[in-house]
């Protein structure tokens, strides 16, 4: 049987959130959901559908929205926004099984609708327009669907198709994608393709889907790798993977990792207290999972972009959960190869190559449980209580950054309120 696949996209959905929870209508209201106290150089995370139609961009700063244009602004609301997503989701379940939906994003999801047209002898446009009536009707949001015959042409037909049609749906089988878009440009338009995979084809003397399939293929695999695979079937529209697959997949490497972009510029001392932050949170969630790891990984983006960020990667004698063989391994890499002058702005950490096992030799003098017993007694009063009910003394310092991103969700404020 053909499959056939929904990919369904909440337009502008932080934004036309905001409009429904203040009563406007999405499509009429100039809206930017930003938080303005970092003034105007802060990062629109939405805009109103109205204002894309004036030519604002998604992830603009305040600066660069024309004077012309009038607009109110909304403080960011992560849970606010979490609780419409999870909503709609009920609504897909009204249709499709939980097994046959895979959430993508928290705005974006793909349906394998296959078996229930053949039940319902349904259309897939009007099984499409079935949910999009039902999310309209129920919480006001509008949404845009693409319809393919694999995951990837319905993400396609979302992308570039349905965004100019008047019913929003765009509609793709491999056939229709080489006739429509074999010569469409930029690349950077499609699903996986980035503005420096683009770059890199265009290096090649590829602008387009249609000369990326008749490209020399031993050529693809020398400049990326195993990801030419990807490149050449989607040039071709075609995608073997399923949701069933998605669903089954089991990474076969494991790692906990966690960065953030700092408020402001920070010295090596001051992101030192960070890092001893970020390492903690790490160190728990290994405790949670039972987990031992035996690489660290160390990134450091400067402020001033012409100095190069630093990455390094540290192999441990034997796998641990130690917060403190963690500790001075961590502060020893950061000691003697941070720039002492330049100032940061990004950090990210990680820890790689996690087991269940434990296989370091015991020694006498150590007590190998204190760590575990900690964390998890740490584990079970900040569940109880609230993240910030146990907190390290780093996290007192001026600069530390643990106690206000402890109340956001996804770096930013979960209720709006600004404190």
């Amino acid at each position: 049987m053909r499959k056939v696949y929904l990919c369904i996209d909440l337009k502008s959905f932080y934004a036309s959130v905001e409009c429904v929870e203040k009563g406007l209508d999405p499509m009429k209201t100039n809206l930017v959901v930003a938080d303005p106290t970092r003034g105007k150089g802060a990062i629109c995370l939405a805009v109103s559908p109205h204002l894309k139609q004036l030519g604002v961009k998604n992830r603009c700063r305040l600066y660069e929205i024309p004077d012309n244009i009038d607009y109110i602004t909304a403080l960011p609301r992560m849970k606010k926004y979490m609780e419409y997503s999870a909503n709609i989701y009920a609504i897909y379940l009204k249709y499709v099984a939980k097994e046959d939906i895979h959430v993508y994003s928290i705005d974006e999801a793909f349906l394998d609708v296959t078996s229930y047209l053949k039940v319902r002898k349904l259309t897939p446009v009007f099984f499409a327009k079935m949910i999009m009536k039902d999310i309209y009707n129920t919480y006001g949001i509008t949404a845009t669907a693409g319809i393919g015959t694999n995951l990837y042409l319905a993400k396609i037909a979302l992308d570039i198709i349905a965004k100019s049609s008047p019913t929003f749906i765009g509609i793709l089988d491999e056939k229709t994608y080489q006739e429509k878009l074999s010569f469409y440009e930029p690349l950077s338009d499609f699903w996986q393709i980035g503005k420096n995979i683009e770059n890199h084809l265009k290096s090649l003397h590829i602008h387009n889907m249609y000369e990326l399939s008749r490209a020399n293929e031993q050529l693809l695999y020398k400049e990326f790798g195993v990801n030419a695979k990807l490149l050449i079937d989607h040039s071709k529209g075609i995608e073997t993977t399923t949701i069933k697959e998605i669903k089954e997949y089991r990474p076969q490497s494991k790692s906990l990792s966690i960065h953030q972009t700092l408020f402001s510029d920070y010295s090596m001392q001051d992101a030192r207290g960070v890092l001893v932050e970020m390492l903690d949170i790490l160190y728990l969630e290994l405790i949670k999972q039972n987990l031992y790891a035996s690489t660290i990984h160390l990134f450091i983006g400067y402020s001033k972009d012409k100095i190069k960020a630093l990455s390094i990667t540290c192999k441990l004698k034997n796998p641990t959960n130690s917060f403190q063989k963690f500790l001075s391994t961590l502060l020893k890499i950061y000691d003697t190869r941070v720039d002492k002058i330049v100032k940061i702005r990004k950090l990210g950490f990680a820890l790689s190559n996690l087991s269940k096992t434990y296989l370091e030799q015991v020694n006498f003098f150590e007590k190998e449980n204190d760590d575990i017993n900690l964390g998890n007694t740490i584990n079970d009063i900040k569940n109880k209580y609230g993240k910030n009910s146990m907190i390290r003394g780093v996290s007192l310092l001026e600069k530390s950054t643990a106690l206000k991103r402890n109340k956001l969700i996804g770096g930013h404020n979960a209720e709006g309120e600004i404190k």
